[in-house]
């Protein structure tokens, strides 16, 4: 008999595309969590592999819905149909190569009922599928008000996969930005366009997930400078991003793509406009290390 929650307090939202080996992982997560009154909607990019047979197994353990449409090639189209198919208040997203610790779901609505619209934490990074040390992790930073400044001043620091928030923010903003250009930081600019809204963003002190790095991820660094590109084209008249400082995060990402892409002249350039002032210490003594290494290969040349 398969499992139906009546009324769900939370949608979990899982967008996936020929993950089929690494969903089994994902969902013996949710079975584990202490906190079970919630629904996941598997939205499927169009997958050629055995996805469906892998979410019809866990139909007896999981309130699970499948949602199948045609490959568009990134994530925010799956995701907006499962913001739309969501029954609950709250949706929780949820990438299919990652997954949480049995306390996520408990803790989030612990943070949400306190009086917050969205919650996020940090996630350990795992890079081998025998992983059992973990020591690395993608981490987030408290937010000041506005939001909306911090945000777009320093960078995003939101982890998509350890998201809860308030499904009518999400349908008020008309769902995630399904733009081509903005594929990978299609995130970003919700959470930018959520604090448009709201400030009450928080950030819950654990590390309350885990993020797959062993490849196949959408990013790659061509990507990353297409990426900050967007985001500036969006946001490029607002003050945040004209103020002395305000735009470090955007020489550091591009000009950290540039020194990996052995692009030397212009990681320089990009680089060379990050000021210690505003800038976030490790940010300030990451870019100051690949500049020396710049000269130094430069002088080597030499």
């Amino acid at each position: 008999m398969k499992k139906h929650i009546n009324d769900p307090k939370v949608s979990v939202v899982i967008p996936t595309y020929n993950r089929a080996k690494d969903l089994p992982r994902c969902f013996e997560s949710l079975i584990a969590q202490d906190f079970q009154d919630f629904e996941v909607l598997i939205c499927d990019d169009g997958s050629t592999d055995d996805t469906s047979a892998v979410v019809e197994t866990y139909s007896h353990h999981l309130d699970i819905h499948y949602s199948y449409g045609d490959n568009f090639g990134g994530p925010a189209r799956p995701r907006n149909r499962g913001i739309t198919l969501a029954r609950a208040p709250y949706i929780a997203f949820l990438d299919s190569d990652d997954w949480w610790k049995p306390e996520k779901l408990r803790l989030s609505l612990d943070a949400l009922n306190a009086g917050a619209d969205i919650v996020y934490h940090d996630l350990f990074v795992v890079t081998k599928s025998d992983q059992r040390l973990f020591l690395k992790k993608v981490t987030t930073r408290g937010l000041t008000r506005p939001v909306f400044d911090n945000l777009l001043t320093n960078g995003n620091c939101i982890n998509n996969s350890s998201v809860v928030i308030k499904k009518v923010l999400l349908t008020s903003i008309g769902g995630i930005s399904e733009d081509y250009d903005l594929i990978a930081v299609e995130d970003y600019d919700c959470w930018l366009r959520i604090a448009k809204l709201t400030d009450k963003f928080t950030r819950i002190p654990n590390a309350l997930g885990y993020y797959w790095a062993g490849g196949g991820n959408i990013s790659n660094l061509k990507r990353t400078i297409e990426n900050v590109d967007a985001i500036v084209l969006r946001y490029l008249d607002n003050k945040c991003m004209r103020h002395n400082g305000g735009a470090n995060w955007i020489h550091y990402s591009r000009g950290r793509a540039c020194y990996l892409l052995c692009n030397w002249e212009l990681a320089k350039k990009h680089l060379s406009n990050i000021g210690w002032l505003g800038t976030p210490l490790m940010v300030y003594i990451k870019s100051q290390w690949m500049l020396q290494l710049i000269r130094l290969a430069h002088e080597n040349k030499s």
